[in-house]
């Protein structure tokens, strides 16, 4: 089936995590686009920070696993909000548990609070901490492997959430149904696409990596294990079509 939506992770897969995206990226999704493609985001953040961080590239952009969909206007020159929800989160409920888990596990000595509650309904399990220094954060886990560790048993304290492991030493949590093959799958039943017409680009596919339903679902998923390789691998999977 012709490809005619190519969706692409951030951090990692556009760019480095946190970073504006770099010339070279940029020059690939210009490309794309000049081709007549349609581009989108599916990002764990928010929408805005995401357009941000490409440098306002004019590209639609879907946010916190899908609970933001913004489109970009050419006429306005910015993005325009479809969908912005915030849903209700039983915060007394989630500290208590994240508390037991730190107890259970051993993360009891950490740096400001000890979960962090977001306006969407989204929460962050910081192992270390909201005020870690941001070296010791990307010194905790650089492999995953401590956090893949337990990931079954965090996922199992939170049934009502989609669980992952974000960022260098966090679990990132989603309410369920959100996730990023929800949203995509929300996305082509909008806007008319069939899902076979859409290919998915992402880094983080491993167990509890917010690319994992993705990947293990029936929508074509192209591995992009280093950013400054995308260019490459863009060029190598539109010639293998």
């Amino acid at each position: 089936m012709e490809k005619k939506v190519f969706a692409f992770d951030l951090d990692g897969t556009l760019t480095e995590h946190r970073t504006w995206i770099t010339d070279e990226n940029l020059a690939v999704l210009d490309g794309l686009r000049r081709d007549g493609l349609r581009l989108m985001i599916l990002g764990a953040g928010q929408a805005r920070r995401i357009f941000t961080q490409l440098r306002e590239f004019p590209i639609d952009i879907v946010g916190n696993y899908g609970l933001q969909y913004a489109v970009y206007r050419e006429e306005k020159g910015d993005l325009e909000f479809l969908r912005d929800l915030s849903l209700p989160c039983d915060r007394e409920s989630v500290a208590r548990r994240v508390a037991d888990l730190r107890e259970k596990l051993g993360y009891t000595d950490f740096r400001g609070d000890g979960v962090e509650f977001h306006p969407s309904g989204c929460v962050t399990f910081p192992l270390l901490g909201t005020k870690a220094p941001i070296a010791d954060k990307l010194l905790f886990d650089p492999t995953r492997e401590k956090r893949r560790a337990v990931y079954d048993e965090v996922a199992a304290a939170f049934p009502e959430y989609t669980v992952f492991v974000g960022g260098s030493s966090s679990f990132d949590m989603a309410p369920k149904p959100y996730n990023k093959y929800y949203a995509l799958t929300r996305f082509c039943e909008d806007e008319g696409y069939d899902r076979g017409e859409v290919t998915y680009f992402g880094d983080d596919y491993g167990t509890g990596g917010n690319d994992e339903c993705v990947y293990l679902s029936d929508i074509d998923f192209v591995k992009v294990d280093r950013f400054s390789d995308l260019a490459g691998i863009v060029k190598a999977y539109r010639e293998s079509l």
